[in-house]
């Protein structure tokens, strides 16, 4: 069933503006990429036994498994005329790109689980954002989650297990997460894309989700 959101009141255009520049910039969709950068910044010496090329490659793969190729699918999807829009504004639209990127992530998972020279962290990630779109897609059949708040609700979580895990203080980055997580979501509010109920249902499931992931993973 189609759940109907509320209209709020009509924020500046400038303001919307920045909302749909917050909303592009951190799609779902580039969020894996972001997090491989991170790691490979934060912790350089677990890519210590990967060569130069190697890590390229490894780069390359990391974007277009989890972003580009899911995008394609929407697009193809889009050109075929088996959703209205790229925008996959209606539950109905969203099964499949739910279907297409579960099968990248999954992907993704099994090669991080079998990588001696990448960040552990890499495979509970993976595979938490295969399980949310498994969850999203579920939760996607009674309402329409949001996928940004999925996101960035799995991403909080994540660099708060990283450090954990790690046993190293990222308070800087822990920080800065978390702006960017009110950011998405005030975002997705104020362009009138979801309900506050999608929304923090959004961040409690991809905050559960990661939490499920690292501890299966242990």
């Amino acid at each position: 069933m189609e759940q109907q959101i509320s209209q709020p009141v009509q924020q500046p255009a400038v303001i919307r503006a920045a909302a749909k520049i917050i909303s592009y910039v951190f799609h779902p969709l580039f969020l894996p990429t972001y997090v491989f950068f991170w790691l490979l910044a934060r912790f350089p010496y677990e890519f210590a036994g990967i060569t130069e090329m190697s890590l390229f490659a490894r780069k390359i793969t990391v974007f277009w498994m989890t972003a580009f190729f899911p995008a394609f699918a929407v697009f193809l999807l889009w050109r075929l005329k088996f959703i209205d829009n790229i925008y996959l504004r209606t539950q109905r639209e969203r099964v499949a790109p739910y279907i297409i990127s579960m099968i990248f992530y999954w992907w993704m998972w099994y090669l991080a689980r079998n990588f001696t020279d990448q960040p552990t962290a890499l495979k509970f990630y993976f595979f938490s954002i295969f399980i949310a779109t498994a969850a999203g897609l579920i939760c996607n059949a009674f309402f329409k989650i949001s996928m940004h708040a999925m996101g960035v609700g799995g991403l909080m979580v994540f660099a708060i297990l990283t450090a954990f895990y790690y046993q190293v203080y990222l308070g800087a980055d822990l920080s800065i997460v978390l702006i960017i997580t009110g950011m998405v979501c005030s975002a997705r509010l104020i362009l009138s894309e979801h309900s506050n109920f999608e929304i923090y249902a959004g961040l409690i499931v991809g905050a559960l989700c990661q939490l499920i992931a690292y501890w299966v993973s242990q």
